[in-house]
């Protein structure tokens, strides 16, 4: 599993680090929550174990911004506040678990295990509509049963799409929820635009049905012919 850990103790985060490592998953490590959160928004992740008290962004705030993100992405709150009222509070905002400092670190592993377990059995692992595939473990897409070759961006539109797919997704929804960008502008919809047209060619061009549409002056929408 690829796993980010976003902890501003170093000690914490080294034997975190060090201990899931042990056991075969791939670790990044943020210490604060600007950089976890961009490490989070431009590389995929299995897990996330977040803090809650940290410089920068706190981990209520990069939990948030996640979540807005639609982002299904388990998340286990590390944290030394350990009133109900906490738990309560992080566990409401989307967290899936909720473990106080100090912890035995076999008590973590086994509360990874389980949400690995629980993902597994939630999650589909590849996402349809007609003869177009999106496998989200390999990252890879077929139309037709033949291979269609996608930038790490288009990759990332088109799973948004997909997700979203019948349904007309305005500019707005991708400048926050593709591009992370919460102001928009002008040259950002054109960079939309671009890679919009860049997928549709891809997807499109080969084959008699469309399936990626522009609505005028509203957006786009991915749905059977």
């Amino acid at each position: 599993m690829n796993i980010l850990v976003i902890e501003d103790n170093e000690k914490v985060s080294s034997a975190v680090k060090s201990g899931l490592e042990e056991e075969g998953h791939h670790v990044s490590l943020a210490s604060d929550g600007e950089n976890g959160y961009f490490l989070f928004s431009t590389q995929p992740f299995d897990l996330l174990v977040l803090d809650l008290m940290l410089p920068g962004r706190n981990g209520m705030e990069v939990l948030s911004l996640i979540r807005k993100q639609s982002s299904t992405v388990p998340v286990l709150i590390l944290s030394a506040r350990d009133s109900t009222e906490d738990r309560v509070e992080g566990l409401n905002a989307g967290a899936d678990d909720y473990l106080v400092k100090p912890f035995a670190f076999s008590e973590l592993l086994a509360r990874i295990r389980a949400l690995i377990r629980r993902r597994k059995v939630d999650q589909p692992t590849s996402l349809k509509l007609s003869n177009l595939e999106f496998d989200l473990l390999s990252r890879t897409v077929t139309r037709d049963g033949n291979p269609i070759t996608l930038t790490q961006k288009e990759l990332q539109l088109l799973e948004y799409l997909l997700r979203n797919q019948e349904m007309v997704v305005s500019r707005e929804m991708l400048a926050r929820d593709v591009w992370h960008e919460t102001n928009r502008a002008t040259p950002l919809d054109n960079v939309i635009d671009v890679h919009v047209a860049r997928l549709r060619k891809k997807l499109d061009e080969p084959f008699e049905q469309a399936l990626l549409q522009t609505v005028r002056g509203v957006g786009f929408v991915l749905k059977a012919p």
